[in-house]
Order: C-alpha cells, then structure tokens, then sequence
C-alpha cells in the first residue's frame, strides 16, 4: 500500500526535510504539506508535494485536504520564537492550531497514524535538576511558566485527552506517536536553514544584521553556568525515526519516545572545544539579567524570552533508553554536534568541512 503523508509545518526546518526525504520513496503516493509561510523555491522542486498555505489554526484547510485522504499525519509545525506582546495570538496558532491538527487525524477514517512532534523542554528546568538524572517518558511534564514548555505540555495533554475520550466511546483511533527531541542539528540545519540558536551564534553562522553582529560579539566565549549541558539528535536520526514510525508495525496504540541518543550529552567544555573557544563562567541570576534585558531591549528579536532563561542555567537531560530499544542512532550527541557529515553535507562550505574520522577496526 502507498502512503499520502500529510505534514503540518512544511515550510519548516524539520518539516521540509521530511518532504524530501519521504518523497524519495516509492512506496509514497503523495505528500500534503501545510504551512502559514509561502513555500520555499527549494520546496517547489520536491517530487509529489502539494502545497498548501494556510495557518493549522484557520479552518480554511480542512477539506482541502482531507480531498486527498490522508493516511499518515506528521505534525512538526510550531511559532517557536515567542512573539513579543502577542502571547495570546501564540497561543490559538500553537495550541488550538494543534487541536485542529488532531480533530482531523481523529475524524478522518483514512487516517492511521499521527506523529506529533512535541519537546523536552516541559520536563521543566529547575535549580533541583542534575545533569546526572535522566528524565524519562513516565515522569511526565511539569508545569513551567515558559511559554513554549507550557504550550507544549497543554498540547500533549489535549492530544491525550482526545485520543482517551474517542477510546472510551468506542471509536476507531490513529495509531499515536509522540517524539520529544533533543535539539535537532546537522549541515542542512546549520549551513542550509541557519536559524538563531546558540549553536548558530557560536559558530559565527549569524551573518548580517545589527543584533546578530552583537551577539557574534557577546559569543567570543562559551558563556555557561554551573549547570549548563545540551543533547543533540542528528537530523538524519531524525527523519529515520519518524520513517521508522510511519512505515513499520507497532502493536501499541500510543507511544511517547524521547528522541535523543544515548551516551554523554554535551557540557560546556565539549561546547567550547568544538567552536574552538574559552568559557566564560557565569551565573544563573546573570543569564536572567541578560535574557530579560535582550527580550525587551529588541522586542523579542533575540529570543530570549521570560523563563527561557532557566534553561541556559539547569539541566534537562532526557534518557533515550525507551528508543534504543528500537532505533540505534547513528550519530552521538557530540558527534552530532561537532561534525558536519550527512546526508546534506553538500551544502556544507569547504572551510567549514568536519567529518567525521573514520574509526579504524
């Protein structure tokens, strides 16, 4: 049977890759893919992607869609930058454009699968975390006043209220997949759809513009607290898991996987020797004076938003123990970090070439 994928956020870095990459096999039909950005000149030469922009909060895209009976939904759209001064425009995008998502992958017979894209941030960053726990899928989120960690963990609760109350009735249901990433990086995320990020600052990847030439300047160092650590998930480990999800049987109706590779995350001293740079210590009453002062001086241009802080100051560690059980990631954490190999390594410039070595046996 060939698959019609439908992947919400298709403009996105995530999303677009997984039109390529899922467009690249025979045994899909066709991709639907909806986006409130206009479409990339990159994405209109991708085979079988219908385009489709609209907002997921509207309701203009519905039967649109559902005219080409989707069997697989892949929802990776978010306004993860925090809009300044518009939580609540934010919040009907992000939160009630997701329940649009889900009611349609519930009320769509064709529909089998929905794989929902959430996050590790709403286990929640607090001084009380160590870098040694390994937060796990069955400790589930807590609550947190960071709006993206809030929005996501109200989202995995109506997705999981919705997915109970149609089990209750009786109903049919998709087969569920919830995925918390790490974050997400490789040549096409940093080279080909370079983002603001503090691995894109560090890097010396923000060209132009006069807040990206201040920040470039601020990143001489590795600014870290005490607490600082990062996981990485390699883009290609990405869109394998969640070909993995969309393709092979399983015989559990809803799955919450961290997405993260096992081993060491990354500390500030692996940040700073893969950029080639110092650390400058500071503290977490410091990163809070910072982000504050960078969210209103620039109106939130510098992403830096109320809370968001905190989880530059303590960690969030997530176990990736629940995926290895059925997916071995092909890059570690580091590895993923500091080298530029992949499956978009193409895009990488020469200077900026670093694979990695070659192990010998």
């Amino acid at each position: 049977m060939k698959q019609t994928i439908f992947i919400v956020g298709g403009a996105g870095y995530v999303g677009e890759m997984l039109c390529e990459q899922l467009g690249k096999r025979e045994d899909v039909e066709a991709i639907v893919t909806l986006d409130k950005e206009p479409q990339s000149e990159y994405s209109k030469a991708l085979p079988k992607v219908t385009y489709i922009q609209a907002n997921m909060a509207d309701t203009n895209w519905q039967e649109k869609v559902a005219t080409f009976a989707p069997t697989i939904v892949i929802h990776t759209a978010w306004q993860i930058r925090a809009m300044y001064g518009e939580a609540e425009k934010e919040w009907h995008w992000n939160v009630d454009g997701s329940n649009n998502v889900f009611n349609f992958a519930f009320d769509k017979s064709s529909v089998d699968k929905l794989i929902y894209f959430s996050t590790a941030s709403s286990y929640g960053a607090r001084p009380d975390n160590t870098i040694l726990h390994r937060f796990t899928e069955v400790e589930g989120f807590r609550p947190d006043d960071y709006i993206y960690a809030k929005e996501k963990r109200v989202t995995e609760e109506n997705l999981k209220a919705l997915f109970d109350t149609k089990k209750a009735a009786g109903a049919s249901t998709p087969q569920i997949f919830i995925v918390r990433p790490a974050a997400i990086t490789g040549p096409r995320g940093r080279f080909m759809r370079i983002r603001f990020g503090l691995q894109s600052a560090l890097s010396g990847n923000l060209k132009g513009g006069f807040v990206n030439k201040i920040i470039t300047t601020l990143t001489a160092f590795v600014p870290a607290t005490k607490g600082w650590v990062r996981q990485f998930i390699h883009e290609d480990d990405v869109t394998d898991i969640v070909t993995k999800f969309t393709f092979e049987d399983f015989a559990t109706d809803y799955q919450v996987f961290n997405i993260t590779p096992e081993g060491e995350p990354v500390l500030a001293k692996d940040m700073a020797e893969a950029v080639g740079k110092k650390i400058l210590p500071i503290a977490p009453w410091m990163a809070r004076l910072a982000f504050f002062f960078f969210w209103h001086a620039t109106q939130g241009r510098v992403p830096t938003c109320p809370g968001s802080w905190r989880f530059y100051s303590y960690p969030v560690v997530m176990s990736g123990a629940k995926l290895a059980t059925i997916y071995e990631c092909k890059y570690s954490s580091k590895d993923a970090f500091r080298y530029t190999d992949g499956r978009y390594s193409d895009w990488v410039p020469e200077g900026s070439k670093n694979p990695k070595p070659i192990q010998s046996v």
